[in-house]
């Protein structure tokens, strides 16, 4: 049983328990309905209370029956709300801490509702590419008004239950302190005998002018929402309990919640939900291992990635301290982190007495003595092995034992770094994106010897630091800096070929990115690649890339920290503004290596780089640098600006169909450069299958 039934004097108490949120999975479901049955039949019980055990009331409907049959097997939850709401004695719903998705349209069929302070309210929804489906649409204008449901339902944000009070949706919002359940009985009580009883259902919504309301509603929703499609359904599902009787509103609101979860969108939106939760779990590393305490973090480098990372502590209340060479560069370093949270301030996101709080976290020495009693010790330092080791060889003479000595190395060998110390286990890499401060996504890198619990710590801190761990194995540039050396080479060919950058940054951002090759490229330092080229042309010399990328590199156009890079810039200004400089030196490229150059098709551009993605992350998975294909989705949406309504490039592949992903890499392979498209051993296994990188 996940739901627990016990009398209360007249009172039948319901108590939905199926942690960590009482989820309305079957077995839920199932008890509840129950529970209310045999309350009706009890002449004793005069009225029902349904509240929920531990932290929540309900978060909604149970994960982890999410495209499964559970979820329409018999009591499904349409069928638990019309039990609650033909009730022939009073039903009331004690909300506490979370009340969303389908446990709010549960709360909204109880004749009544009684709330603690601080309860998070929320349809959510929406954020998953669907709308609510179970009345929710139907029943919330009715107890909010229309503007107040459709702006929660519509963001899918949650509010809390004391801003909330005085609407038609509590009956009663108790004091602070107070206890829920008693009050609930109490309540109950006191309505046992009160008849007719009173239904949502039965309310009106009374907007005046609701049509022009709602035509202003859907036209700023159509601007915002861009290729999700929910947000305007949310609107006419709402607009139905405006103009609708209740029932075919009930209706309408099914038919588009069907039309939505059949979408690509919402399959991509629900993919990358499952996938964020998945990532954290590694198969050896069991949920109980044991983690260590992360009371007190520093970072080597105070340059423009330590100092992102030292922030990420610092939000999160850890003490971190910054160790530099030179006094200078510390200063900056300092300098820049205030400078960073005095601009969160001024943009009102932050208050002073925060940001100075968190400042105050953030410290700064020269001396390695002086950081020897850190739990964790971030190295971001040059990317240059040499320099790595220098500095490991430091960590590993002063750091107390069993402290985590992590690099945020993007592309070297964690091994090779974890063999500068004699404590290899302490060893493991902590891969933050640019800006630190700011992107979601940590790359763990397990090493070889990576001790369980020093894994386990990783990901256990990298949600505390608010952010998406995802765990690699080593091998050159891990998941994602892997996969995007295929998609720049693409890149650089395309410019040989006939593109210029500008062309090829607009096809991938109309594809969805956040940002084109080039434009990142530009942001994150050009100089970057460079300096990993020139290690790759002496490692691997077979590997052919464009020498456009050497070319601007060599007329110091490193990007928007040099004014130039392959967009001219302004000063205090980021907008890229094509290059005439640029665009001829690529023109001259081709005409220097005998290219002749052609029209590109958008089409060719984005296949080009995406299935360059694709294509080593096949690789990447079947030698199981990735635990999952997921996984690798979560790298490139939360970490380098794939569209996250098209669900990272796996998924992407998967809903192209792996079969039209071979042929085209297969057509690709025989034009210039054709060596680049050599197909993944498992794409092409997959692709025979029928099956998915996902399935």
């Amino acid at each position: 049983m996940s739901a627990e039934y016990q009398v209360n004097g007249t009172v039948a108490v319901i108590t939905l328990a199926n942690p960590p949120v009482n989820g309305l999975g079957l077995a839920t479901r199932t008890a509840a309905v129950a529970g209310i049955r045999q309350a009706l039949a009890d002449e004793a019980v005069k009225a029902i209370v349904i509240t929920g055990a531990g932290k929540a009331f309900s978060g909604g409907a149970d994960i982890k029956e999410f495209n499964s049959p559970k979820a329409l097997t018999e009591p499904t939850l349409h069928t638990l709300i019309n039990v609650v709401e033909q009730s022939t004695k009073p039903v009331v719903a004690a909300i506490h801490s979370v009340c969303m998705g389908g446990g709010l349209e549960l709360a909204l069929g109880c004749n009544y509702r009684v709330a603690a302070p601080g309860a998070q309210m929320a349809l959510p929804e929406v954020k998953l590419g669907i709308l609510p489906g179970a009345g929710g649409t139907q029943r919330l204008p009715r107890v909010l008004g229309l503007e107040m449901a459709l702006n929660m339902i519509v963001s899918g944000t949650p509010v809390a239950s004391e801003k909330l009070a005085g609407t038609a949706l509590f009956d009663e919002v108790i004091a602070p302190g107070a206890d829920l359940l008693k009050a609930a009985v109490a309540f109950a009580t006191k309505v046992a005998d009160v008849r007719p009883q009173p239904k949502v259902r039965e309310r009106k919504v009374d907007y005046p002018n609701h049509e022009a309301f709602l035509q202003f509603s859907r036209n700023t929703v159509k601007a915002m929402s861009g290729p999700f499609p929910a947000p305007l359904k949310c609107v006419d599902a709402v607009a139905a309990a405006v103009t609708m009787k209740f029932d075919e509103g009930l209706t309408y609101e099914r038919e588009l919640f069907m039309q939505l979860v059949q979408s690509p969108v919402s399959k991509a939106l629900r993919h990358a939900f499952f996938a964020e939760r998945i990532a954290s779990k590694v198969p050896d590393v069991p949920a109980d291992t044991p983690v260590r305490s992360i009371a007190s973090a520093a970072i080597v480098g105070a340059g423009t990635m330590g100092g992102g990372i030292a922030m990420n502590f610092a939000n999160a209340g850890i003490p971190v301290m910054l160790l530099e060479t030179k006094q200078e560069a510390l200063d900056k370093g300092l300098a820049t982190i205030r400078k960073n949270y005095e601009n969160t301030v001024k943009k009102g996101k932050l208050t002073q007495d925060k940001a100075e709080q968190r400042i105050a976290l953030v410290s700064g020495t020269l001396e390695y003595a002086d950081i020897a009693q850190a739990d964790i010790v971030i190295e971001a330092v040059f990317e240059e092995l040499g320099v790595k080791e220098n500095v490991f060889k430091q960590l590993d003479a002063v750091m107390k034992p069993g402290a985590i000595l992590a690099s945020n190395t993007s592309t070297l060998d964690l091994d090779k770094i974890a063999a500068f110390t004699k404590r290899p286990q302490d060893v493991v890499g902590t891969h933050f994106f640019s800006p630190a401060n700011v992107m979601k996504l940590l790359e763990i890198v397990r090493g070889k010897e990576t001790g369980k619990d020093v894994l386990a710590t990783a990901l256990a801190l990298s949600k505390k630091l608010k952010k998406t761990g995802v765990v690699s194995g080593v091998c050159d540039g891990f998941i994602g800096n892997r996969m995007i050396e295929q998609y720049s080479r693409q890149a650089g060919f395309l410019l040989e070929e006939g593109c210029l950058p500008e062309q090829v940054d607009k096809a991938v951002e109309k594809f969805g990115f956040a940002m084109g090759p080039f434009r990142m490229g530009d942001l994150a330092g050009n100089d970057i690649g460079w300096a990993i080229r020139k290690r790759r042309y002496v490692e691997k010399p077979d590997v052919t890339y464009s020498k456009t990328a050497d070319l601007l590199c060599e007329l110091k156009r490193y990007g928007q920290k040099t004014g130039a890079g392959w967009y001219d810039y302004k000063a205090g200004d980021r907008k890229a503004y094509p290059s005439e400089q640029v665009n001829a030196m690529i023109a001259q490229h081709s005409t220097d290596i005998g290219v002749a150059r052609r029209k590109i098709s958008d089409q060719e551009i984005v296949e080009r780089l995406v299935y360059a993605l694709v294509n080593e992350g096949a690789r990447i998975l079947e030698e199981g640098i990735a635990l999952r294909a997921s996984d690798i989705d979560m790298v490139y949406l939360t970490g380098y600006g794939f569209p996250l309504f098209r669900g990272g490039p796996m998924f992407y592949a998967d809903t192209v169909g792996l079969p039209n992903v071979q042929d085209t890499i297969a057509s690709y392979a025989k034009g210039r450069h054709g060596e680049a498209w050599t197909p993944a051993p498992l794409l092409v296994k997959l692709a025979g299958e029928g099956k998915g990188f996902n399935s």
